[in-house]
């Protein structure tokens, strides 16, 4: 990352935005800045936070250039992707065509389809108004993920220790923070997760980025 000469990442407890901030730990210790921001407290509806990010929600990341110029990145998947491309300890190379494919199915399958039905749940659980509630919607969701997503998981890791092999790749930040999330909700509780997650706890840039998870208001 020689051509980067600052990050900024715009963070809160728990949230999407820990999966980004695990992986910069991974990468670069702790030389990076963090920001935090008060989602309890409305600050992403703020019109400063809105110009950086229109969908009001973290992770953002605030890049600088060796040159000066400046960037804004937004969505977890896009961020991490992004920072994993730059360092090949992270990433398969694109030219490892099967490798590469697998990885970003994985990514895509923890930042798109497993993401939006732990959402679902969280919304229709917790977040919204009891009227607007949909106890049918979040056990469909429930249901989507114990029957569909949880056995593909599985079988990833009852072959290895990482879930795109043998080896920890930014894959593992995705999936493991969402296993971690659904856990809260009684799901992804079987040995087999409960083995790789003891792995991924004791990665000291999981504990960095986790360190804040007491601060979380949910």
């Amino acid at each position: 990352m020689t051509d980067i000469s600052n990050l900024t990442l715009y963070h809160y407890p728990l949230s999407r935005s820990a999966r980004v901030k695990w992986l910069l730990h991974e990468m670069r210790g702790e030389d990076f800045k963090t920001r935090r921001v008060a989602l309890r407290k409305g600050e992403q509806f703020t019109p400063e936070f809105l110009s950086k990010n229109l969908n009001h929600g973290v992770p953002v990341l605030d890049v600088t250039y060796a040159d000066g110029s400046q960037q804004t990145i937004t969505e977890s998947l896009a961020i991490i992707t992004w920072l994993a491309d730059q360092d090949a300890r992270f990433s398969p190379p694109v030219d490892d065509l099967r490798a590469r494919a697998d990885y970003l199915q994985v990514m895509a399958l923890g930042g798109s389809w497993m993401d939006q039905m732990l959402w679902n749940i969280r919304l229709h659980e917790t977040i919204l108004p009891k009227a607007a509630r949909c106890e049918a919607f979040a056990a469909f969701n429930r249901d989507k993920i114990k029957n569909e997503i949880t056995p593909q998981l599985a079988a990833r890791l009852e072959k290895h220790d990482f879930i795109c092999g043998e080896s920890f790749t930014a894959a593992d930040c995705m999936t493991a923070h969402n296993i971690n999330w659904a856990g809260a909700y009684g799901l992804c509780r079987a040995e087999v997760f409960k083995s790789y997650m003891s792995r991924m706890k004791s990665r000291p840039a999981f504990q960095l980025a986790f360190a804040d998870a007491k601060e979380f208001e949910g």
